[in-house]
């Protein structure tokens, strides 16, 4: 951080875009062999990683479609039929190569304040037959739509950012009986239960902490997954902290209220849980704390913001008790922030940093969740994450796993030839 010259505090270390031009691209065949070479002893046979390094190449090439047949067609020694039963039949394991990835994507751009961020995403499908189609939100298409979604968990540090984890939603109506004969079609495991989004993000989440080679403090998510109390407390558990965009509507206390046991009467069960005193106050919507915030309380900070270029926003903190089944639970940071502007958008966070955490962070990670949004629109625009034509589950895992495995792969290509920082 640094003062600019009109005496605004500037948040200069965020993470470099990933910009690399086809040109820089071109003629990386032998470096993408040394790339896959990291993973080929993961899969069970010596033709699974050939027909690998082949979908990464593919992936990475500046070709104008990435599904399957177009791509196996221009790629020398391709096989339409080989390249379409290593994604859609391949009984190679996701999980091996992504936890291989986390240790690469902690020696490329691990520190240990690193930030894992998770979101969202639609992919717009036509038909019914594809796994978890359903009529949903669609992010990309900015309406509800019949598509596919992904929950996706990414990495960023000053390094720079990259994919780390997917999980794909089966909406509620996919555990219906008028479903399940597709859930034959499509290759689901019995076992497969419903699962919200924040669930998904937790069970990734738990998954690569307990694996323990990837470093970072923070878990950083947009409100979908911040209004979600028992993600929220699930990161916690896990000894990270979270920095989390909630909705205006979210109730915190200004001070903790008082408790206590309630007196036994006498008669019933005696209690033994603490309620709230009598004449306590209730809890207070953040956007109200917020329009009572003093001029003077706001401070103006520029964050060099990813594609967005530098951005001057106004933050202001305070020390809040967040609500729990509509008692008090833990004291956190509660981060406001607004463009400048005449009708400012505010925003407003969830955070269980400490109370000693200086501002300074908190804005900085208030200023990191575009690296997700970012590395998602690489994998569709760059590296065809949106062009597969399989239909079944473990053809869509396949597919985003080889996706997030190529983003890294240009990550540490842009590392070596610009040094991994911002320019």
């Amino acid at each position: 951080m640094n003062i600019n010259e009109i005496g605004i505090a500037e948040i200069t270390d965020m993470p470099p875009l990933l910009d690399l031009t086809p040109q820089e691209i071109e003629g990386l065949a032998d470096e993408l062999a040394s790339y896959h070479a990291e993973f080929a002893d993961l899969y069970y046979r010596v033709e699974q990683a050939h027909w690998g390094c082949m979908y990464l190449q593919g992936l990475v090439a500046p070709f104008e479609s990435k599904a399957i047949q177009p791509m196996a067609m221009a790629l020398e020694g391709g096989n339409i039929q080989a390249i379409q039963q290593f994604i859609g039949q391949g009984r190679w394991q996701d999980e091996k190569l992504l936890k291989k990835h986390w240790q690469l994507v902690n020696g490329t751009l691990g520190e240990e304040d690193g930030v894992w961020i998770v979101d969202g995403s639609g992919f717009p499908k036509k038909g019914e037959h594809s796994v978890g189609v359903a009529r949903q939100w669609c992010g990309q298409l900015g309406k509800v739509e019949n598509c596919q979604v992904g929950v996706f968990a990414a990495y960023a540090s000053r390094k720079g950012y990259t994919l780390l984890d997917r999980r794909l939603y089966l909406p509620e109506k996919w555990f219906d009986e008028d479903h399940r004969e597709l859930w034959q079609e499509c290759g689901i495991p019995d076992s497969t239960a419903f699962k919200t989004k924040p669930e998904l993000a937790l069970e990734m989440l738990t998954v690569v902490v307990a694996e323990g080679s990837l470093n970072f403090r923070w878990v950083a998510c947009d409100e979908a997954f911040g209004k979600d109390e028992a993600f929220l407390d699930g990161v916690a558990g896990l000894d990270r902290w979270y920095f989390a965009e909630v909705p205006h509507n979210t109730q915190v206390w200004e001070t903790r209220p008082r408790m206590a046991v309630p007196t036994w009467m006498g008669r019933g069960r005696r209690p033994t849980k603490e309620r709230l005193l009598p004449g306590e106050p209730a809890p207070e919507r953040v956007d109200a704390i917020a329009a009572a915030v003093s001029e003077e309380d706001w401070k103006a900070y520029l964050i060099k913001e990813g594609s967005k270029g530098p951005l001057v926003a106004k933050f202001a903190f305070r020390r809040v008790v967040a609500v729990r089944d509509g008692l008090p639970g833990p004291e956190v940071w509660l981060v406001l922030r607004r463009p400048l502007g005449e009708e400012p958008e505010l925003k407003t966070y969830l955070s269980i940093a400490p109370v000693d955490t200086p501002r300074v962070e908190l804005v900085r990670i208030a200023g990191m969740r575009w690296p997700v949004e970012t590395a998602l629109e690489n994998g569709k625009d760059d590296l065809g994450m949106g062009d597969y034509m399989v239909r079944s589950w473990m053809g869509w895992h396949h597919h985003m796993t080889q996706c997030i495995l190529a983003h890294h792969f240009l990550v540490r290509v842009q590392q070596r030839l610009k040094g991994g920082l911002p320019h």
